[in-house]
């Protein structure tokens, strides 16, 4: 048996079979995982991994849009917008251990190529030094915004990491401060501030656009890789003025040389189109850079031919005569005596004695006692409606940002020496506009026009104030104030029949009426046929002479003539024309 038991086969054991079978079961069991793993993300979670993919590197990108032109009449740009870079900073950047060139670059970071950064953009080191640290746990710095693209290049150049660049637009004004107060300026982000920049500011400004971008581990936009365009950026519309930009420069030196001469404390001068109420130029002193505001006071951003108000003297004498004449409450060839007079006890004196003066003579020499007579000489209530038809005590709805209203008084508060006082230009306010505006009704036989700085084919808005007869004859009668021996003779210009009124007033502070004046002129040429209405306001001369005769009036003769010749008006001068046609 023992043999048997010897010769009998006995199966071999394997003592790693238990531990293969338990490998080889947990292999199908990882394999089958990862089938199954790999079948979820492709299949059930494609869409959430495709989204988590865009969102670390596919971003969504601001595409500025080019903000519209302002142009002058003729198409000349007065504001326009340039493509500048604003640079900015991730400085988390160099946390990230980022490989190859990337590395190399953040550990060649040193404060030489800072200075260097610094010095080439014109910010402060500490700025740029703050910038780049990562223990700040920003991930957008912005370095320096509006940056020329010449100088964006050359930062590209550097290689610096963590930087990135946003394409914007910058405003720029080619006619500089001659056109400052009328265009107003942007801010950072392009958007209107002052100015028609501000009141035009949805019409101006475009609509951005959008495009999808690839970003780099540090969230960094790959320029040479976009994705795709959202929404293409649209244009701002432009903007044409009734501004013509060789009268407004014109306008803007003779009102500075004036304002310099005088030593004025400001000044302001607007060019009327006489026919449509068309602002042809409107400027003021002081004045600033809208290019480069560094150092520029709030106050001069104000357009104060249009915001601020002054009582406008005796040249509201030619509207007062106007009023009496169309109303038939004087005649036209009445006589006043000039004697100084007392109303409700206060008197009312001319600077000279004048004696008797007819109506023309009245005007002339600006008399402030005959003045008075006419205006005592028609009802409170019609006076106040003539007044307030020619655009006093209301806006004269050009709808500029802060545009004044003026102040007219209600007839039924008046006083017979308040009547007297509003004929030579007191206890009334106005801006220089609407001074300008005013003087529509003489220019334009009668019409008043309503005033524009856009670009208009005709005055839709024109109404009749006076007869085609009364503005005619007193428009004849001011033509007598440049003469020689009336009170504007240096607003005359050769070859060209003026009319026109001066004034001069003394300024009203807190106080009551000060030492300081008002030196004002308004008037119209040619006489014959006006084309062109100028009112011209110099606020405190300090250099001895404050009269508006004086002031005022060689301005508007310098702009006046000036204008005409730009526009190639015809002279109207008898004896000029006279000598024209004897050299053909």
């Amino acid at each position: 048996m023992l043999n048997a038991e010897k010769k009998g086969t006995f199966k071999k054991t394997d003592p790693f079979a238990g531990r293969k079978k338990l490998i080889f079961l947990l292999m199908i069991v990882a394999m089958l995982t990862l089938i199954a793993r790999a079948l979820q993300l492709q299949i059930r979670d494609t869409g959430f991994l495709q989204q988590q993919a865009r969102s670390r590197h596919i971003g969504t990108v601001k595409i500025a849009a080019y903000r519209g032109r302002i142009l002058d009449r003729s198409g000349e740009s007065l504001a326009v917008s340039a493509p500048v870079e604003t640079i900015w900073v991730n400085p988390q950047y160099c946390k990230v251990e980022p490989e190859g060139k990337t590395k190399l670059a953040c550990q060649k970071l040193d404060d030489k190529k800072l200075k260097h950064v610094a010095k080439l953009l014109n910010v402060p080191l500490a700025k740029v030094l703050k910038a780049f640290d990562p223990a700040s746990h920003k991930q957008f710095v912005y370095l320096k915004r509006r940056v020329e693209p010449f100088l964006a290049e050359q930062l590209k150049q550097l290689g610096l990491p963590g930087v990135g660049f946003i394409r914007e637009f910058k405003r720029f004004y080619p006619a500089g401060e001659s056109t400052a107060h009328l265009l107003g300026f942007t801010n950072i982000d392009d958007q209107g501030q002052e100015g028609l920049e501000l009141m035009h500011n949805s019409t101006l400004n475009g609509i951005a656009g959008s495009k999808r971008v690839i970003r780099d581990g540090a969230r960094r936009v790959i320029e040479e890789h976009d994705v795709e365009s959202i929404k293409e950026p649209e244009a701002g519309q432009d903007l044409i003025l009734s501004i013509d930009e060789r009268l407004q420069y014109l306008a803007y030196r003779e009102l500075k040389a004036g304002a310099l001469e005088h030593k004025a404390q400001a000044a302001s001068l607007v060019i009327l189109e006489a026919e449509t109420g068309d602002i042809l130029a409107i400027v003021n002193q002081p004045s600033f850079n809208p290019n480069s505001r560094k150092g520029a006071r709030v106050a001069h951003y104000r357009n104060r031919a249009i915001t601020d108000v002054f009582e406008p003297g005796s040249t509201m004498k030619p509207l007062v005569v106007a009023a009496a004449l169309e109303g038939n409450y004087i005649k036209e060839n009445q006589l006043f005596t000039t004697s100084p007079i007392k109303i409700k006890g206060k008197w009312v004196k001319d600077g000279h004695h004048y004696g008797t003066l007819n109506l023309s003579d009245v005007l002339k020499k600006s008399s402030n006692v005959a003045a008075s007579k006419i205006a005592l000489s028609m009802p409170p209530e019609y006076f106040w409606r003539f007044y307030n038809s020619v655009g006093f005590g209301h806006s004269s709805g050009v709808g500029f940002p802060g545009e004044a209203d003026g102040f007219l008084p209600e007839y039924f508060g008046w006083s017979k020496f308040e009547q007297a006082t509003l004929s030579f230009g007191y206890r009334i306010s106005m801006s220089t506009l609407q001074l300008a505006r005013a003087y529509t009704v003489l220019a334009d036989d009668g019409l008043l026009h309503s005033v524009s700085l856009v670009k208009r084919d005709k005055d839709e808005y024109a109404t009749r104030v006076l007869s085609a007869k009364t503005a005619i004859k007193v428009r004849t009668m001011i033509e007598q104030v440049v003469k020689k021996d009336g009170t504007a003779y240096k607003a005359r210009v050769s070859a060209y029949r003026v009319a026109g009124k001066t004034g001069t007033v003394k300024k009203a502070g807190k106080g009551g009426y000060g030492d300081d004046y008002l030196s004002v002129f308004v008037g119209m040429a040619p006489a014959s046929d006006p084309k062109l209405i100028i009112a011209v306001m110099v606020d405190s001369p300090q250099a001895g002479q404050y009269y508006g005769g004086l002031v005022a009036a060689p301005i508007f003769s310098r702009v006046m003539s000036g204008a005409l010749r730009v526009l190639q008006i015809a002279p109207d001068e008898e004896q000029s024309m006279s000598v024209l046609l004897t050299k053909q």
